[in-house]
């Protein structure tokens, strides 16, 4: 229960109390030992205002009554009573009631659920972090009238962790590839990752289940292995089955074995959640009620700004908000937070009436005759309309040499598993790009700050790149890695097109073709084909669909 909600109980026990006390002095006798206690007599005339004896009842009333404060009746009816505490429904009892997919006999559920079984202490760690999460989803899969056996779909994807990476690159709670994930909208850049993001992966989740239940039938448990290994290969194994005359549903297709395990898997929890007595396990409650709300904040603001007026830890902000994965939020959008629910009256107004300033830790920077407001915002991870908004400069404003300049301050140091989050960013742009390290040696008096602002990055970035923390000393002649420059030698395609020099085509898919046919024909590689069209081994193309692809000019 949220702090506000309590007073309110208590003040309605308080009001509870004389007219309680008042309706139980009807029924005692008189008294007959010592130490009485006066009471007015019952009355069935309203209760009068508290200090205020009506003109009749002081006419018609006769002595008190002396009631004896030792009679155990009485000591019960006078004493403190508690105060009457809400306790909110369980939310395992209403996933429960939406339970909607057969219970099937087979024996790959009975090996999932008895590993379940013996593992209590994954599922007390799993359903810990749930608890931040599962009523939001459970409300969500309500709304849409799917089973609510798909809110569990979590514990199988990622174990309820948000900043949960796969090999194949999967990420967030839903476990979205990158191809995936643009196909559903879910925006990833160097600032954000919306597969992380617990409401737009789980709106994107949702759609892409409903998307392939539609496509075979009405059938939810092949929409849900579809989910693991993609629907073509679902499409593929249905024909299969029809070409040999046997049945189409997910228990006689032959499937890749992760996916053979995956349906399983969430049948069993469905079982175990269920009926936990019958498997000796009992789960611990979890509120059937939020535990966020979504607020907006207005534009780009600092992580830090927001948990402080908050009056919560960043850990706290960032374990809601895993999406992000710098020091704030994108300057390009989402302008939403979530945050607990019992914080959040009154902070999205106090964030907006925040200044440029003040949303954004500021530093100063001295301008370089080579500086424009657009290279000083690509320095400091920013836009050029925050970088004006800092400074109260108009668009046609043009900036001073030598002149010194508010941007982001970028000494901030991340929480751990954001921070892994950014390292997995940058280290995948490196790689992109074919790259090898830039070294510099730490002078005396260096600092990492001032190393970070002279070489254009960010403090977390350089300390990210060494395996260090924020607050480290440097000594002179250290070497540290301060960016990556693309190699001279062996330029893939990709890092070609990445440079410009590469020419961009457009090839419209024609039947019968396959990535791999489209990529001999383009002289690229299927995995460079893939990366420039945000597509996955899973992704179905269909004729008349537009790729893009950029080939390196010939000599």
């Amino acid at each position: 229960m949220s702090n506000s909600a309590r007073p309110i109980v208590k003040r309605y026990c308080l009001a509870l109390a004389p007219v309680l006390l008042a309706a139980c002095a009807t029924t005692g006798g008189p008294p007959t030992q010592s130490g009485p206690v006066a009471l007015p007599a019952a009355s069935a005339a309203p209760l009068p205002a508290p200090g205020h004896t009506p003109a009749s009842v002081a006419a018609t009333a006769g002595p008190p009554l002396l009631l004896d404060e030792s009679d155990p009746t009485l000591r019960a009816l006078t004493a403190p009573q508690p105060a009457v505490s809400f306790i909110a429904a369980d939310l395992f009892d209403r996933l429960r009631g939406g339970f909607a997919l057969a219970d099937i006999d087979q024996p790959a559920i009975d090996r999932e659920l008895n590993w379940y079984a013996n593992h209590p202490d994954y599922l007390e760690r799993t359903f810990g972090r749930a608890e931040l999460y599962l009523h939001y989803i459970v409300d969500e899969v309500q709304k849409r009238g799917m089973p609510l056996e798909l809110a569990l779909l979590p514990v199988v994807e990622s174990a309820f962790e948000p900043y949960a990476y796969s090999r194949a690159r999967a990420a967030g709670l839903w476990q979205f590839i990158p191809g995936t994930g643009k196909l559903y909208g879910l925006k990833q850049n160097w600032w954000y990752d919306g597969r992380r993001d617990v409401v737009e992966s789980t709106r994107a989740a949702l759609d892409y289940l409903q998307k392939m239940h539609d496509e075979f039938g009405g059938d939810w448990l092949l929409a849900i292995a579809g989910y693991n290994c993609g629907e073509g290969n679902i499409l593929r194994a249905i024909e299969q089955n029809r070409r040999a005359g046997k049945p189409t549903d997910f228990w006689h297709l032959k499937l890749p074995v992760e996916t053979r395990g995956y349906v399983p898997k969430l049948m069993a929890m469905r079982r175990l959640v269920k009926n936990p007595e019958s498997y000796g396990l009992e789960f611990s409650r979890i509120p059937d009620r939020p535990y966020f709300t979504q607020i907006h904040t207005g534009g780009q603001i600092d992580l830090q700004v927001v948990a402080d007026v908050a009056g919560i830890t960043r850990d706290e902000l960032y374990e809601l908000n895993p999406a992000f994965h710098r020091w704030a939020t994108d300057p390009t959008g989402p302008y939403a937070l979530l945050v607990p629910i019992d914080v959040a009256p009154g902070l999205e107004t106090a964030l907006l009436g925040l200044t440029p300033d003040q949303r954004m830790r500021v530093e100063q920077y001295e301008v370089q005759a080579s500086d424009s407001v657009a290279t000083i915002a690509q320095r400091f991870g920013t836009t050029a309309t925050v970088i004006r908004e800092l400074n109260g400069m108009e668009a046609s404003d043009r900036l001073i040499t030598r002149g010194t300049l508010r941007v982001p301050a970028s000494n901030f140091e991340l929480p751990e598993k954001a921070a892994r989050a950014a390292l997995l960013v940058d280290r995948r742009g490196v790689a992109r790009r074919g790259t090898r390290p830039v070294v510099h040696v730490v002078r005396r008096g260096d600092s990492l700050w001032g190393i970070a602002q002279r070489l254009g990055t960010d403090i977390n970035t350089l300390a990210r790149l060494n395996n260090m923390a924020v607050g480290d000393t440097i000594k002179a002649g250290q070497r540290l890695v301060v960016s990556e420059r693309t190699a001279a030698a062996g330029k893939s395609t990709t890092a070609v097109a990445a440079s410009g020099s590469g020419r961009q085509v457009t090839y419209t898919v024609r039947s019968g073709d396959t990535l791999y046919s489209i990529a001999r024909v383009l002289q690229v590689t299927v995995a460079e084909l893939m990366d420039w069209n945000g597509l996955s081994k899973r992704s179905i193309i269909k004729p008349g669909q537009q790729l893009v692809a950029f080939i390196a000019a010939r000599g």
